[in-house]
């Protein structure tokens, strides 16, 4: 199954110059969801893994399924101010401004091995933002499993230069 069949791209969304990849025509095919979690739970097998984790929104609905599969702990990123606890926070930049995603504080114990799962990596701003709470945390970046990497905006192979496995289930250029 062509996987890249069931996106759509929708032109100067969320704003001029941006050309968007929407997720949503995968996953309301339920044969086309059905894959992408298979190809994401064939490629998390490769690393040793301790707990998933997903950057808020699109990536929950890719992460929780796959670590329902792998019966591992499910870590949501979430945007300043969402969790009820006490918060590690990280601030960064995205493509189209600026954010601050949180975790608990208690939810990566040390040394905890956590793959990180979300819908497409841009220019990395977030992926980088969701390492660095894993790390203040005490635990460590397993991998990345993004179902889109954008790879002429530079995320991933910034990524890999700072030492981060990857793993994308298809490519698409973010122009």
């Amino acid at each position: 199954m062509n996987l890249k069949e069931f996106i759509r791209s929708i032109p100067d969304y969320p704003k001029k110059g941006i050309l968007f990849r929407d997720i949503t025509t995968l996953i309301k095919d339920e044969r086309a969801f059905a894959e992408s979690i298979n190809q994401i739970v064939k490629r998390s097998k490769k690393f040793k893994i301790d707990k998933i984790a997903a950057i808020e929104s699109r990536g929950f609905v890719f992460a929780s399924a796959v670590s329902y599969l792998l019966k591992k702990p499910f870590i949501m990123f979430r945007k300043k101010n969402k969790l009820p606890a006490e918060t590690h926070s990280v601030d960064f930049e995205l493509e189209y401004g600026s954010a601050t995603i949180e975790v608990h504080k208690d939810s990566i114990n040390k040394d905890d091995s956590i793959l990180i799962i979300d819908d497409l990596i841009a220019t990395g701003g977030t992926a980088e933002a969701a390492a660095k709470l894993v790390e203040i945390s005490g635990g460590n970046v397993a991998a990345f499993i993004f179902a889109i990497n954008l790879f002429d905006l530079g995320g991933s192979n910034n990524l890999i230069k700072k030492k981060y496995k990857v793993e994308s289930l298809m490519d698409f250029p973010g122009h």
